[in-house]
């Protein structure tokens, strides 16, 4: 039986083709990862509104799968509506799910950067303006300071998907990094778990994605424990 030590539930938008690639092979030996999708048209605020009406049936169907934790696997999906959407969203899907523990990224990520005591941030993010200008609200509402807000102007999920990871590299490392004591790299629909090692070691400091903190996050709610970190990174290795 697959998942005979854990089921892990990923809700997905219908564009995003990296999230559950990344994440699902990272589960430990004997957990299962199953998917529910939300139909997501392009990376606009509309969009992501329309999106979020669907998510609640989308975790209502991965509750009758037994799952023991659901992934809101979506950035701008989950912060779009400012500080508290986050958390109310967690608590809304967990309802529909019949009371599974679920965690949205854009807490997710909060959650990892109070775990290493990080404060001062420099994002790298690949949406268009109007959502890294709500990115970056939503993160000083919720008490960090960024201090370098690097967007890439990209409309498209299916080309943020596309995207090489050795292209975000080079991106995130040319970047403007003072002041900061820590890089992100936010969209779950961008590839990042196999450059975070490289770039905190190019880089001299913590980095952190956004499918990275998730993956992270669904690891504090499993009923298991892994016999080695899953994941990459500062986050993974001191938390």
């Amino acid at each position: 039986m697959y998942g005979w030590r854990a089921r892990a539930g990923l809700i997905v938008p219908s564009v995003n083709s990296t999230a559950e690639t990344e994440l699902g092979p990272r589960m430990p030996d004997g957990v299962s990862s199953h998917v529910s999708r939300m139909y997501l048209e392009d990376g606009t605020v509309d969009h992501l509104e329309k999106m979020a009406g669907e998510a609640e049936e989308s975790a209502s169907l991965l509750g009758t799968a037994d799952v023991d934790v659901i992934a809101y696997t979506c950035t701008a999906g989950s912060l779009h509506e400012g500080l508290g959407f986050d958390e109310q969203l967690e608590s809304e899907l967990s309802e529909a799910a019949g009371g599974v523990p679920t965690v949205a990224t854009a807490a997710s990520i909060k959650r990892a950067f109070d775990a290493l005591g990080l404060e001062r941030l420099s994002v790298t993010a690949p949406y268009i303006d109007d959502l890294n200008d709500l990115e970056v609200e939503f993160l000083e509402a919720s008490g960090y300071d960024v201090t370098n807000m690097n967007g890439l102007g990209i409309k498209s999920g299916l080309e943020i998907g596309a995207q090489k990871q050795e292209d975000t590299y080079r991106t995130v490392r040319e970047a403007d990094h003072s002041g900061a004591d820590a890089v992100f790299i936010s969209c779950t629909n961008l590839p990042t778990l196999d450059i975070i090692e490289k770039l905190e070691a190019d880089l001299g400091m913590p980095v952190l994605s956004s499918n990275q903190a998730t993956l992270w996050d669904v690891m504090q709610n499993l009923p298991v424990s892994p016999e080695e970190p899953v994941g990459p990174g500062t986050l993974f290795e001191e938390t």
